[in-house]
Parts: structure tokens; C-alpha cells; sequence
């Protein structure tokens, strides 16, 4: 009797050997197909992830967000038209000003620091288009631009950059924005690319 139970066991473990391996084979047979090839957004189980190649692909988003987060905000407008009102001042308060300021720049230093990026934060649109960060007008016409870029106008009365804003799209010769403190609000504009000073790019 003892023999058989000892039988019983072991072609028991066998079978459970067996199943286990065949388990594992099409787990990994799934991996490489791509049907896992969705990422999670969370970043608590993206920094579980140690393959850079994911960190890349799930990194790569960030353009994606900041428009979004932009395009969110279309429609904000000052309380007066004295730039002020409750949104406005939290855009002001983010680059450490308070109501009564122009800002364009603080409302793209908002967006970015919305997507979790530490810079650019500033009030002063010129200080968003550094010479390290900007296109060249080579770069510019290859079409390197790209959505949440950000571009500049230029004043030719004060002789400087005075307003700032978001790239969402470019479309030829065009650029669709997302930009603040035109008309008193956060709104969508398109823009020939002739009447772009300066383009940065802040996230490569």
C-alpha cells in the first residue's frame, strides 16, 4: 500500500512540474507577441520597471500631458481685466508673484510644473527662450517643432520677447496654440509660423 501512495506522489509532482513549465512558456510567449505592450500610468509601478527602454516609451508622454493640461485651461478668464481673478493669481502665485502681472510666462511655467517638470518657472517670458534651449532657424524649417514646445512674439517696441505660449499642433506654415493673457484669458489660437520669433524646447 505504501508503494502505491509513494506512486501517487510522484507522478503527482510530475504533472505539477510539467503544467508549470508549459504555464511559463505561454506567459512568455504573450510578452514577446506585444500583447503586453500597454504601459501602466502610475508612476509608483512605472519606477518598478527596470528596462530603460519602458522608462522611455513611458517617459514620452510628457508632450502629451502638457497640451492637455493646457488645453484644459481654455476659457480662464481674468476676474477685472486686470490680471486678476482666482486662476489667474494661482498661475501668478506658481512663478511667486501675486494679481496684477502679465502672465503668459506664468501660465506655461504652471503647465509645465502641472506636469511634474521643475522648469521652466518664470514670470519673465524672455527667460523661457535661452539660447541652449532654442531652434535654430535650420532646425525650424527640418520641422523639428513639436507639440509643447514653446514659442515667442516679439515686440518690436520694447525691443524684446513679450509673450509666451504653448505649441499644441503644428499644421505647414501654421501653429494651433495654447496660450494666456491674450484677450484677458487662456484661449487656442492658430499663428503663421512667419510671425514666430523663437521656438524652445524645454523637455529634450
Amino acid at each position: 500500500m505504501a508503494t502505491m501512495h509513494y506512486l501517487f506522489f510522484g507522478f503527482l509532482s510530475v504533472a505539477v512540474l510539467f503544467l508549470s513549465r508549459t504555464g511559463n512558456a505561454a506567459i512568455a510567449d504573450k510578452e514577446q507577441s506585444g500583447s503586453y505592450a500597454e504601459l501602466p500610468s502610475t508612476s509608483s509601478v512605472l519606477e518598478q520597471v527596470d528596462d530603460p527602454s519602458v522608462k522611455r516609451y513611458a517617459s514620452s508622454g510628457v508632450r502629451e500631458r502638457i497640451v492637455d493640461i493646457a488645453v484644459h485651461e481654455i476659457g480662464v478668464q481674468e476676474a477685472t481685466g486686470h490680471n486678476d481673478g482666482t486662476r489667474v493669481e494661482i498661475y501668478l502665485r506658481y512663478v511667486g508673484l501675486g494679481k496684477g502681472y502679465a502672465w503668459c510666462a506664468a501660465f506655461v511655467s504652471w503647465c509645465y510644473g502641472k506636469a511634474g517638470l521643475a522648469a521652466p518657472r518664470n514670470a519673465w517670458s524672455p527667460a523661457l527662450f535661452p539660447m541652449t534651449r532654442r531652434y535654430t532657424a535650420r532646425q525650424i524649417e527640418q520641422g523639428t517643432v513639436r507639440q509643447a514646445d514653446l514659442f515667442a512674439i516679439y515686440s518690436p517696441s520694447i525691443q524684446r520677447i513679450n509673450h509666451v505660449g504653448i505649441v499644441r499642433k503644428k499644421e505647414g506654415n501654421w501653429i494651433v496654440t495654447v496660450e494666456g493673457n491674450v484677450d484677458n484669458r487662456v484661449l487656442s489660437k492658430r499663428r503663421p509660423l512667419a510671425t514666430i520669433y523663437a521656438f524652445s524646447n524645454w523637455l529634450d
